[in-house]
């Protein structure tokens, strides 16, 4: 964003006046970060720093004045990665020399050495005092002002002539979480709320309440310890900027992870991203397909516990993981033939995997980045935000949600933990002093259904019944009222449409021996021929034979059925469509003999029809596995009425009551009865 884009300086609102006169020297102007970024790769808190050291003014002559010696500072004094030799030269021709750097600490033996990193020396005399003032030295190194010396010293002549005689941390170097607790008091919600997505360099007056809470939840991995958050949308949304801009403790991963990487050596000899990270990032997790195999377990339990095996030692770390990437298609078109977490590599899109995931970011209601969503307000510098996160992570605030709030029945314990660690999240940035009215926890509590629904939800649609009870809600202990949580997106309940299909199409189910169930359509459609049966190419095993007995049963009743001449003189193509992608072994023998008489008179079968069953040459009718699971998902996609066989009418009794209410039953005996009820005389 140019300076000339930029326009003048934005006026100071009321919250930005409260902002300077509470946290004084700890917010800037995030209009000038954006300017000075454009032009240079340097830590956005680095910026921040010499923006608030020589811009902080709110007159625009001294403004600019101060932009122009941030530039020639950056210019002049920050050490890229290819300049340390030239730094380290300016240093011995001159005796002394300033520079910005990242400056770590390590205890050596007895002595303390330091290491400028983009300076590329590891043996920098450092004064204990600054080890003593500044821990994070010690703690992975911070950034900042390096006032450095050339001077060989007495003992090791020629081997360590690099002195620190003044060190000025750019980052901050103490916290005090009790202070930035104590002055959120000071600020209603809605102007924290506001205050937090500026600091991250959003203008919340271009935002629905809404969507304030989507931005802020992007944020609960960085304040809660093993957090698993997945956001997928479209491109251009900032999915991955928190990671990369807001909190130096968190890595951003591109392309698949080694088992070492994550986890650490066997040996010990190097510890794992997990251990030493806030915050583990995939970006672009269609990348993840070439993610070893055996990571994916490994991944399940540290998502589940926080816990890993390497070797014969368990260890455990605190990372939060986040998953972000790309839809390639509308949500509205997913959710209607597919599922949400469509853009997830095979590999990883396990049912063990996805149901430890706490919440799904709704990516697709973020807009696109704009410069209306950009403020040009105050905020924290980004490194103060980060240390307030870091703190927050200590607390946990996961047991507030009982004091007021109950869980409804569908909620098992897995879905309990993923709503209060997204609640206890929301809390530590919205609420970090703990102190909430009670209409404000229920909104957090809300959308932490939501999310975790929503995960929920798919996993329902890849056809698992474990996952069947989707029906969230909260009950608030005071009134004892409960209140239902739906998703916005809800959609894929209309893969069996409530309009009749076409002649030759017909909506079927199945249910696998490990309970995995399939919706099916079956497409029969009839050309000019000599009675040929021609299958697609996705048509296999259990159900090819299916098709195939139906088809001979066709044939052996075609006289009796009045379609002895339309079968002898034409060609059926028989196609089964997967609707919900998950493979699952049906027999849908009976759905296929409907298809071809509807096909054959041009009638449609009932709207919102699901038909179960299977058929013999002979036509003896096959009850289905089981009639509670298919029943259930097919009505939660449209399904308003069923034919059953009459096999399993006493089964009938295991289907719960609210299935009861919404589907009508029809039994049948025998193939012949079945195309009657549903086509009116087949």
């Amino acid at each position: 964003m140019t300076a000339d884009f930029m326009g003048s300086a934005p006026a100071r609102d009321p919250l930005d006046e409260k902002a300077n006169r509470l946290f004084a020297g700890k917010v800037v102007r995030k209009d000038l970060v954006r300017k000075v970024k454009v032009g240079t790769n340097v830590p956005v808190f680095v910026l921040e720093f010499l923006l608030g050291k020589y811009c902080a003014s709110s007159d625009e002559v001294a403004i600019q004045m101060g932009l122009e010696v941030v530039n020639d500072t950056l210019a002049n004094n920050y050490i890229r990665p290819d300049e340390g030799p030239k730094a380290q030269s300016k240093v011995k021709e001159n005796g002394r020399y300033s520079f910005i750097d990242k400056i770590k600490v390590r205890l050596v033996d007895s002595d303390y050495w330091a290491e400028a990193v983009n300076f590329g020396n590891k043996f920098i005399h450092v004064p204990t005092q600054y080890v003593r003032d500044y821990e994070r030295l010690l703690m992975g190194g911070i950034w900042a002002q390096v006032d450095m010396r050339f001077e060989y010293d007495e003992e090791g002549k020629g081997k360590n002539p690099f002195w620190i005689e003044r060190l000025t941390p750019i980052q901050i170097a103490t916290f005090d979480v009790d202070t930035y607790r104590r002055l959120r008091r000071e600020f209603t919600t809605d102007e924290w709320i506001d205050l937090t997505l500026r600091s991250m360099g959003y203008e919340p007056a271009e935002m629905s309440r809404r969507l304030k809470l989507l931005f802020l939840l992007r944020l609960v991995p960085l304040c809660e310890r093993n957090f698993n958050l997945v956001e997928l949308g479209p491109r251009g949304t900032g999915k991955s900027y928190v990671v990369q801009e807001i909190s130096p403790y968190a890595a951003l991963l591109t392309g698949s992870p080694t088992v070492a990487t994550l986890f650490g050596y066997v040996t010990g000899r190097q510890k794992g991203l997990v251990q030493l990270w806030d915050v583990v990032a995939f970006d672009e997790v269609a990348e993840l397909k070439n993610m070893p195999k055996e990571l994916i377990p490994m991944l399940q339990t540290f998502c589940e516990s926080g816990q890993f095996q390497r070797g014969s030692e368990a260890t455990s770390g605190e990372a939060s993981l986040a998953l972000f990437g790309n839809t390639n298609r509308p949500v509205d078109v997913l959710v209607q033939s597919s599922h949400l977490f469509e853009p997830l590599p095979e590999n990883v899109r396990t049912m063990a995997f996805l149901d430890r995931l706490h919440t799904y970011v709704p990516g697709w209601e973020i807009p696109k980045m704009r410069p209306e969503l950009f403020s040009s307000h105050y905020g924290f510098v980004v490194d103060y935000l980060a240390e307030a996160l870091r703190e927050m992570r200590k607390l946990n605030f996961t047991e507030v949600v009982e004091r007021d709030f109950a869980f409804g029945s569908h909620l098992v314990q897995r879905d309990r933990k993923a709503v209060q660690k997204t609640f206890s999240g929301l809390m530590k940035l919205i609420h970090p002093h703990g102190e909430a009215a009670r209409e404000e926890m229920a909104e957090l509590v809300e959308l932490a259904l939501e999310g975790r629904r929503r995960v929920k939800e798919q996993l329902k649609k890849l056809g698992s019944f474990e996952f069947h009870q989707t029906s969230f809600s909260y009950i608030d202990r005071e009134s004892g009222l409960e209140k239902f949580v739906g998703v916005p997106e809800q959609g894929g309940r209309n893969l069996i449409p409530a309009d009749p299909p076409g002649p030759g199409t017909v909506y079927t189910a199945g249910v696998s021996d490990q309970s995995v169930v399939g919706i099916y359509r079956v497409e029969v459609s009839v050309a000019a021929g000599t009675g040929k049966i021609k299958m697609a190419g996705g048509l296999s095993g259990e159900m090819k034979e299916s098709a195939l007995r139906a088809f001979a049963y066709l044939n052996a009743k075609k006289v009796e059925l009045g379609l002895g001449h339309d079968v002898d003189t034409s060609d059926f193509h028989v196609q089964v469509i997967d609707l919900i992608g998950n493979k699952a072994e049906a027999e849908v023998g009976v759905a296929v003999f409907i298809a071809f008489c509807s096909a054959l008179r041009r009638t449609c079968v009932q709207p919102a029809l699901l038909v179960l069953g299977d058929t013999s040459v002979q036509g003896n009718i096959k009850a289905v596995r089981s009639l509670a699971e298919p029943l259930r998902v097919a009505m939660d996609n449209g399904a308003r009425r069923a034919l059953i066989p009459i096999e399993n009418k006493r089964s009938f009794f295991d289907v719960s009551a609210d299935v009861l209410e919404h589907v009508d039953p029809a039994f049948y005996g025998d193939p012949k009865t079945a195309a009657m009820k549903v086509l009116g005389g087949a």
